[in-house]
């Protein structure tokens, strides 16, 4: 198992965009802008996403995910994860959606109406890459 770089976890703490891939039933990847959340003491990226979602669904059916993301401050710093899925979780999702959205929207609560409900995608890294130009 790989681990986050302590010099890359600041990436987790402002508002860094990530693009998840997952894989749709017949094998073609499916890519999408995210939110994204680090657990240092679990290791884990987090997406929070809603029931139902494609890459939801997709998690659920194959756990095989990678993410990759550049500093909003220097796009020539890059880290690149490729892991798997080891839960999907409701357990706490709400809260932490309006975690995300105090960082990446400067509001207390997440805004948007929910439709399903709010999950939490729990990512073990497996291979972690990064460059720092």
């Amino acid at each position: 198992m790989a681990s986050i770089p302590d010099d890359f976890q600041d990436l987790f703490e402002k508002e860094t965009f990530a693009h998840v891939a997952t894989l749709l039933p017949g094998g073609a990847p499916h890519v999408t802008p995210v939110w994204i959340d680090y657990d240092a003491d679990a290791d884990r990226l987090l997406v929070n996403t809603e029931r139902d979602r494609r890459k939801e669904k997709n998690a659920r059916h194959d756990v095989r995910v990678a993410v990759s993301m550049t500093d909003p401050d220097n796009p020539y710093r890059m880290l690149s994860v490729t892991g798997r899925v080891d839960e999907v979780t409701t357990e706490n999702a709400r809260e932490h959606i309006d975690e995300l959205a105090r960082r990446y929207m400067d509001v207390e609560e997440y805004p948007n109406p929910i439709e399903t409900e709010r999950v939490i995608i729990s990512i073990e890294p497996e291979r972690v890459s990064h460059f720092e130009g």
